[in-house]
């Protein structure tokens, strides 16, 4: 086929704004921890994204997009990137861009689940820890989901991540943080965000890139992109709101809190962005709210130093948002009908794939976890963890 120089633009557009989401991250996530630690948080979503790019083209993609072994894994043909060109052959973009697209996801999902490790993961043991995490835990469930693994075949609707990026990253932070223990002082000092404004334009830029991530899986500048980009901003908002509103009635409505729901939507609305209309967004998005604010609740309860709570934001909105996906998936927006138009099967599937999804992200990145804590250790000391990561890993401080 010819190169369609429209899609080709946009989907060069799109991967640009899903790599932005990375150092959006940081900064949502660095202005959330101490002032000690801002530097730290932010290098560990740009340490993500400089490793899994080198993973990614020498090992990650074939892993995902080679040829599906089992149902299980790629095939290792594509290694370093081999055979991927530029010519767009039976596509209308080139497979090379394809490939920098799907890198960005990869990415950002690394990225995500330092949230569980904030304030007191070596930065040696994260290096080992991200490539093992990403080639053991988020490439198979990429080829799972998207590269002709066993719920592609099933027919398992999930058009931007919400198995793949959203559940695995909440569900492995969980894992994470259960292994690495607590912040020293966590539920007897106070631990306060030491920039509210820099997380907000951290959350303003994930809103921003989110558009690439979700309207750019439409693969086309057509109208699925179109609809995905609406569905998505609506949805956000929506989670904003009722994120706002719920925690208004237990206190004021505070601004990181409107943020962080508006990120909920953003997640939850993720593997639905292709498939559902414009109401059920809100219905997503504004549930999504409700429940990850729910979650945030239930995790601090509990006690758990999850300190950033991607658990309680991707993990449980992407695994709502896969659930809505197989219940509200419209004909009307794209050929598959939800169980409310008679697609019992579709339901079923995505909740099956939801579940295996949670139990191998948690059960996996555990292990992993495990094994890197005894063969190196974690955490800092706790000397080091007192004086901050940014001086104890980097040498660095800030001077504000």
């Amino acid at each position: 086929m010819a190169l369609d120089t429209g899609t080709t633009a946009w989907l060069l557009v799109s991967t640009a704004l899903v790599i932005l989401m990375t150092p959006g991250v940081g900064l949502f996530y660095g202005g959330m921890v101490r002032k000690k630690n801002f530097i730290s948080m932010i290098a560990l979503s740009l340490v993500a994204l400089s490793l899994v790019s080198l993973q990614w083209v020498l090992i990650g993609y074939t892993l995902v997009f080679g040829h599906d072994i089992g149902g299980l894994i790629g095939g290792l043909e594509h290694l370093g990137l081999a055979g991927v060109g530029l010519d767009p052959g039976d596509g209308t973009y080139p497979p090379i861009l394809f490939a920098a697209f799907h890198l960005a996801f990869a990415a950002v999902t690394l990225a995500v689940i330092t949230s569980a490790v904030a304030e007191r993961i070596k930065l040696s043991s994260f290096l080992v820890l991200g490539l093992l995490w990403t080639t053991l835990v988020y490439d198979p469930l990429a080829h799972w989901a998207w590269g002709g693994g066993w719920a592609q075949s099933l027919g398992l609707l999930d058009f931007a991540g919400g198995t793949v990026v959203e559940i695995n990253s909440g569900f492995s932070a969980l894992a994470l943080a259960l292994v690495i223990g607590k912040r020293v002082g966590f539920g007897q000092h106070s631990m306060e965000p030491h920039n509210i404004p820099m997380a907000l334009l951290g959350g303003g830029l994930l809103w921003f890139g989110w558009f690439g991530f979700n309207a750019g899986s439409a693969l086309a500048a057509d109208g699925i992109a179109a609809n995905a980009f609406l569905v998505t901003n609506t949805a956000a908002a929506a989670g904003a709101m009722a994120w706002l509103l719920v925690s208004w009635l237990y206190g004021r409505p505070a601004s990181l809190g409107m943020i962080t729901g508006g990120v909920a939507g953003l997640v939850a609305i993720t593997p639905a962005a292709g498939f559902v209309t414009v109401p059920a967004s809100i219905l997503i998005g504004g549930v999504a709210g409700i429940l990850c604010y729910g979650a945030m609740v239930w995790r601090l309860r509990r006690q758990y130093d999850e300190s950033l709570d991607a658990f309680a934001v991707h993990g449980v909105g992407g695994l709502w948002g896969t659930v809505m996906t197989g219940i509200l998936a419209a004909t009307a927006v794209n050929q598959f009908p939800g169980l409310l138009e008679g697609g019992i099967h579709q339901c079923l599937v995505n909740m099956s794939a939801a579940l295996v999804a949670v139990v191998y992200a948690f059960g996996v990145t555990y292990l992993i976890a495990l094994a890197v804590d005894r063969l190196m250790g974690l955490r800092v000391t706790e000397e080091e963890e007192y004086v901050g990561l940014d001086i104890s890993q980097h040498g660095e401080r800030i001077s504000y």
